[in-house]
């Protein structure tokens, strides 16, 4: 039976298998699954987890394969045939498989094993990128290597042998392989003339490796040599000596200054670092050198003696807050383009005032200088004096220098300045002219904190939709994340040829009159998101002739205070406005009822509350109407719920892009967009959509994007998308699709360029219709191999849509069948045979505590079907009892009352043999009328007596019939609690034999009735209405 369930089973698989690949054939899958072929020739892996390079088939075009990256994976080893297939592959990262323990997220140590001939098969290979793996030696490399890097691995030696044959290999990384980070137990060595056999190598990074000098015999060919944050603390002529054609040179953080460090420092030793006065003098075409983070006090003119080509100079995070406002050293480099000098501060010291060095004037060609973080607290005309006359000066960089005054007027003077950063200062205004410089203020001391003394991030750039850039502009001043209050006129004298002015982040809480910036009058870009503006004049900003973009975003403090109006008609006074942001001002209620404006083409209204002013009837219903040239409106965070067609209609109809993300709409008329001629592109991603089911896209309409991500679309009517013939990009990522189907679209679907699907719940079952779909469209699907994922069956969710299991493709309601009927089969021959050696008697009972509750079994036990009038119950052990039961009650009830004779049960003359004692006792009990106790006593009961008056009360829960009667024979004996209970009760149910012979004769007609009518009668009605008989 075995081998042949076996065959069957290989046969149904197979067939199974025909049966999806024929299901295929209409789309060719993507070639190189898991992976994602990406423009010119690359092959992305990427974040797939895979434990293994993937094989790709020899039908997939393996031969245009130029580059192939699977960063981020879990490939521990690397076998000689896994890129051999690949005949012209060039280009190859490897980076984070296998990290080192120290640099893995969760710990976990692991090693690389790289067989021999891996890279050897591949003789086309140029770049090779191995950072960030747990690999000890440096592998066997084709000698067609151009560019190679083994950065924050475990290799701690380079030499010749290693490297040989590397003729090619122009770029090397070699970086981190010994910090603090990745910790090691020795300093990285590269052995004397290690790298001498590589003639054509240009660029070596040798960067946090704990090296204490430079190496020796590098080749002379070297044009980019980086040796940063090591350990080297002493340079010498001879330790650069054969690198002639050396370019840039990294020594920096070599000799850390450990008060503004962010990670771990190694304080510099007293008196160094030490550079002999020649160690440069003879790399005439060095163009970039760095110095930072030195411990340099001094600057030595000699340094740069023969540098004529120097182009950049990094001077940062030094002491040479002294040495810049006298040095000489800057004489010589007349060529000098950038200069960093940043954070060259003095140690829990600002200066009041801060006067350049002479010898800046010398910088002819300096086009960017950065001096944040120098900290003086006065800005004036002599600070910068040395600079004024610099032709190409075109950057100036003074952020975080703490100035609290500043005269904004002296950059009138510079001839070629571009852009000025004054941004995280103490500036609250206009400055007073200038007292005497050059000193120290001793008196003042600044306690700064040791770390994270880095420029804080830019306010965020708007979206390039809605505000233009100020890079292109010939003049922009950054004064944001300052402490202004008020801006004044006088702030911005002899600045008539600004262009750009960003003044976010500062506290200005002043109604704008349009006196303000009145000097501006080339401004073409203003910003002043992030404050507290008062817009109550209609004549704001008027008079700004030129202005293009104004950003009021962040404003939102004004018009949080209830009762206070606020004007927007300024914006009709704006001829030249074109973007306007008024983002996030929480707008509600109070501010004019129409926008107006002839110039204005893109307006940014997120983040108000248009549910709110919409829900006033119609008095902003034509808010936008005005705003006649507006292309672009992004109305997101509105907290709209719906969206009516005449408030479409009231949009303007010039409208190109429609922005309607992160609100409530669980429902858009769809046919409303035909009210909206011109627009091509909607996002409504971000809302409650359930279904697109009610309507279509109108045909006619312009639209060529729609974004209805982050939704929760569940179902599409068909044809949804089939009139829109110029729709090409449409996002349904993350919605709850479990289907895509070619029905939604039409003929459009072989239009469409992109069709983003990800993120959905795709249900996979086998031979799924939308499988064959994206296969036609995979052009037009982004991240279709890796992206696109299945999110049931269960054994599906989270993989590829075609990572299909053959043993699934089964019928799901006959699968579900089966299981079920086999689940139930083997719990009942679990349970059954459990439960009866367990509780069977319990099971029993409850069976027919159960059956007595059916109406059925109350009508079989009605009174013709009883066997008895009455059980009698007594003490066999006591004789007198017996004796009067057998001869006084038994002749008296069944012999001598003729035609009204009873029927009576008694243990020895009527139980069956055979049968068990509670068999009988239940039998006598639910087969008689009436129990019938007969007690000498009744304080002491138990055995047969106890058993029975509890089956008797059971019946009287069962049944609600109380079938107990009691006769005592001893009247005058100790009455239990219960007898005296009944007495009271149902007086008629207890019965007292009488010694008299004259009371005997009505204790016998008492006893009849007892026995022959229901006790529901006999019960006391002061104290209750006795047991309902069961109907």
């Amino acid at each position: 039976m075995g081998p042949h369930h076996s065959a069957l089973h290989c046969l149904s698989l197979l067939v199974l298998a025909a049966v999806l690949a024929t299901a295929l054939a209409q789309g060719a899958l993507p070639a190189f699954l898991p992976c994602e072929l990406q423009p010119h020739g690359l092959v992305n892996c990427n974040w797939l987890f895979l434990k293994a390079v993937p094989h790709f088939s020899a039908a997939a075009p393996r031969e245009n394969i130029t580059s192939l990256s699977l960063l981020s994976n879990r490939i521990h080893h690397l076998h000689d045939s896994d890129f051999a297939h690949l005949s012209s592959l060039r280009d190859l990262n490897l980076k984070w498989n296998c990290p080192p323990a120290s640099l893995s997220p969760m710990h976990f140590p692991c090693h690389m094993t790289i067989e021999h001939n891996t890279f050897l098969a591949v003789p086309t290979l140029e770049v090779l990128n191995l950072s960030y793996n747990g690999i000890s030696t440096v592998p066997a490399l084709p000698s067609s290597l151009v560019s190679l890097s083994l950065s924050h691995t475990h290799i701690l030696a380079l030499d010749a042998p290693a490297l040989m044959g590397l003729r090619a290999l122009r770029v090397l990384y070699m970086d981190g392989n010994c910090y603090y980070k990745n910790p090691c137990s020795r300093a990285v060595h590269v052995a004397p003339g290690a790298l001498l056999g590589l003639g054509n190598l240009t660029h070596l990074s040798l960067k946090y490796n704990n090296l204490t000098a430079v190496p020796r015999s590098l080749p002379p060919g070297l044009q980019t040599l980086l040796l940063s944050y090591n350990r080297i603390i002493t340079l010498a002529p001879e330790d650069l000596a054969n690198l002639a054609a050396l370019r840039v040179l990294d020594v920096g953080g070599n000799c850390r200054r450990c008060d503004h460090a962010r990670n771990p420092c190694v304080e510099c030793p007293r008196g160094f670092p030490q550079l002999h006065p020649d160690t440069f003098s003879h790399l005439s075409h060095l163009e970039g050198l760095v110095l930072k983070d030195n411990s340099l006090h001094r600057l030595s003119s000699q340094w740069f003696w023969g540098l004529d080509s120097l182009r950049v100079l990094d001077l940062s995070e030094n002491f040479l807050y002294d040495c810049i406002t006298r040095t000489k050293a800057f004489r010589g480099l007349a060529r000098l383009r950038q200069l960093n000098l940043s954070f060259n501060y003095h140690k829990r010291v600002s200066f009041a005032h801060l006067q350049l060095a002479p010898s800046f004037r010398s910088l002819r060609s300096l086009q960017k200088l950065d001096m944040h973080g120098i900290f003086f607290r006065s800005l004036s005309e002599t600070t910068l004096q040395p600079l004024a006359r610099l032709p190409a000066l075109h950057t100036l960089s003074l952020q975080m220098n703490f100035i609290s005054q500043a005269q904004l007027s002296i950059f009138g003077a510079f001839p070629g300045l571009r852009v000025v950063d004054l941004s995280d200062n103490r500036i609250s205004g206009a400055a007073e002219p200038p007292a005497a410089t050059g000193e120290l203020d001793g008196g003042h001391e600044l306690w700064l904190p040791p770390r994270n003394l880095a420029p804080g991030p830019r306010d965020s750039p708007c979206s390039e939709d809605f505000m233009p850039s100020c890079r292109t502009l010939s003049f922009t001043l950054d004064l944001s994340r300052n402490n202004l209050v008020a801006v004044q006129p006088e702030m911005f004298a002899r600045l008539s040829h600004l262009q750009c002015l960003r003044l976010s982040y500062n506290s200005i809480s002043q109604a704008v009159n349009g006196s303000q910036f009145v000097p501006l009058t080339s401004l073409r870009v203003l910003d002043l998101s992030h404050n507290k503006l008062d817009l109550y004049h209609g004549r704001s900003f008027t008079e700004l002739p030129r202005l293009e973009a104004l950003d009021l975003s962040y404003n939102s403090q004004p018009f949080s205070m209830q009762g206070v109006g606020h004007n927007l008609s300024f914006v009709a006074q704006l001829p030249t406005l074109r973007y306007l942001s008024l983002a996030h001002n929480d707008i509600h209620s109070r501010v004019s009822q129409q926008l107006r404006s002839a110039s204005l083409r893109a307006l940014d209204f997120s983040g108000n509350a248009l549910s709110r002013m919409w829900a006033e009837g119609d008095l902003y219903l034509r808010f936008f109407h005005g705003l006649r040239s507006l292309v672009l409106l992004d109305l997101s965070q509105n907290r709209l719920h719906t969206l009516l067609p005449r408030t479409l209609d009231n949009l303007p109809k010039s409208l190109q892009l429609l922005r309607l993300r992160d609100n409530y709409l669980a429902f858009f008329n769809w046919s409303g967009l035909a009210l909206l001629p011109k627009l091509e592109a909607l996002d409504l991603a971000g809302n409650q959509l359930k279904a697109l089911s009610n309507g279509s896209l109108p045909g006619g309409t312009q639209l060529q994007r729609l974004d209805l991500s982050g939704n929760s679309i569940g179902f599409v009517d068909p044809g949804f998308f089939a009139l829109a013939t110029r729709l090409r990009e449409l996002n349904l990522s993350a919605n709850a699709l479990k289907t895509v189907e070619p029905s939604w679209f039409g003929s459009l679907a072989g239009t469409l360029k992109i069709l983003d699907v990800s993120a959905n719940p795709l249900h996979c079952a086998c031979g799924a219709g939308f499988v064959d779909f994206l296969l036609e469209v995979q052009a037009a699907v982004p991240g279709l191999p890796s992206r696109v994922k299945c999110g049931s069956p269960g054994q599906l969710q989270g993989r590829s849509i075609f990572a299909q299991d053959l043993r699934l493709c089964l019928d799901e309601a006959l699968s579900r069948g089966c299981f079920g009927l086999s689940l139930l089969a083997v719990a009942l021959g679990l349970a059954v045979p459990v439960l009866y050696h367990l509780c069977g008697w319990d099971l029993w009972y409850c069976s027919h505590l159960c059956l007595a509750w059916l109406p059925q079994r109350g009508r079989r036990r009605g009174t013709d079907t009883l066997l008895y009038d009455a059980f009698v119950v007594f003490d066999k052990a006591q004789s007198a009892v017996a004796d009067w039961v057998y001869n006084e009650l038994r002749g008296r009830l069944e012999e001598r009352r003729g035609r009204r004779a009873l029927r009576l049960c008694l243990e020895e003359r009527d139980w069956l043999p055979g049968k068990t004692l509670f068999e009988n006792l239940w039998a006598s009990i639910y087969c008689s009328r009436k129990t019938l106790f007969v007690l000498a006593q009744t304080d002491r009961v138990s055995g047969l007596l106890r058993a029975s008056f509890l089956l008797a009360q059971q019946r009287l829960l069962e049944d609600r019939k109380d079938v107990v009667v009691l006769v005592i024979l001893c009247p005058d004996a100790h009455r239990s609690r219960y007898v005296r209970l009944r007495q009271r009760l149902c007086r008629q149910s207890v019965l007292l034999w009488p010694h008299q012979p004259s009371g005997q004769r009505g204790f016998w007609a008492q006893l009849g009735m007892a026995l022959t009518r229901d006790n529901s009668h006999f019960y006391n009605r002061n104290f209750c209405q006795g047991p309902t008989t069961a109907e």
